[in-house]
């Protein structure tokens, strides 16, 4: 089968499509053929070696995290899946396996039923920035309908998410995205949108009862400038340090700064799978063929994607 494989950290160039075997089954997993695999910025971050603390440095490696496609084969103890069942999952182990291939085995329980109203690409797409959205909207505490929330970089995978569950929630939400996003932003439920290319959110003069970068540009020393006094700042992107140094800060002051780690789970995907069933949309604003994988990622490293990017791996 046809892979996508890299032999040391690097840019995109590092990323070539091999051959190697198809895998085979264990008795918990399912082999599914792949049909779709959505992009997520872990997948450059490890590509470049800025994780290489958890993924560790054997090579060669895969790339992709979660996928979409069809169930070819179950494993002797799988029971809840069976050939030619339609189905979403992510790989086992995220810092080391890879789903951009023609063929992924992985065990039955990182792998969902696609719901019927959306395509491969869309479900490629839920379980990454669905769980991290379904985790932030759990650090954000209880929210209210006066609770004021800012989403910066509103409008990428995260952010799509993140916007339409908390318009359920019915709290206040400002989103900060680039002209051409604005549009969606307004349509996934902000109630303010400011234009970054036209203005500063740190100059606007208000505060917030939490902020959510997605950007990766607004640090915390940023955004306590328009923070409330016992406000918080989730941090969804946190550097290893960051860890147990906020846990330290924040026992000194009512500003918090909050570590978003989130992963896949049953509870997370079962949630997604209803909202998506009443009608949570999932943008998938560009889509790149399996052999124009290298272009699809040089894409999506270049920021500002609405939605998600995908790739069709058949």
């Amino acid at each position: 089968m046809k892979a996508i494989s890299y032999h040391h950290f690097g840019n995109t160039d590092v990323l070539q499509m091999i051959e190697e075997s198809k895998p085979s089954v264990e008795s918990n997993q399912v082999l599914i053929k792949v049909k779709a695999v959505s992009i997520n910025p872990m997948d450059w971050k490890i590509r470049k070696g800025e994780m290489k603390l958890m993924s560790g440095s054997k090579f060669p490696r895969h790339t992709g995290v979660d996928f979409a496609g069809i169930v070819e084969a179950t494993g002797s103890a799988v029971t809840d899946f069976k050939p030619g069942d339609e189905v979403f999952g992510v790989v086992k182990n995220n810092m080391k396996d890879g789903a951009l291939s023609e063929y992924v085995a992985v065990p039955f329980n990182l792998v969902w039923k696609k719901p019927a109203g959306i395509n491969f690409n869309q479900a490629a797409s839920i379980p990454i920035v669905g769980s991290a959205a379904l985790t932030a909207l759990e650090k954000m505490g209880k929210i209210t309908s006066q609770t004021k929330i800012l989403v910066n970089g509103a409008t990428g995978g995260f952010g799509m998410f993140l916007l339409q569950l908390l318009r359920e929630k019915g709290t206040h939400v400002t989103a900060v995205a680039s002209t051409k996003a604005i549009e969606y932003a307004k349509k996934w439920g902000a109630d303010v949108v400011v234009d970054y290319t036209k203005e500063n959110i740190l100059t606007q003069n208000q505060t917030y009862d939490i902020i959510v970068d997605l950007s990766g540009k607004m640090e915390y020393a940023q955004a306590k400038k328009i923070m409330k006094p016992k406000a918080r700042f989730l941090n969804v992107a946190p550097q290893p340090i960051e860890i147990p140094t906020s846990l330290l800060k924040n026992l000194f002051t009512g500003k918090k700064q909050v570590m978003v780690l989130s992963s896949p789970s049953i509870k997370y995907m079962n949630k997604l799978i209803n909202a998506i069933n009443d009608g949570l949309q999932i943008e998938v604003s560009k889509v790149f063929p399996f052999d124009q994988s290298v272009e699809a990622y040089k894409y999506a490293e270049k920021g500002g994607v609405i939605g998600k990017a995908a790739i069709e791996v058949s």
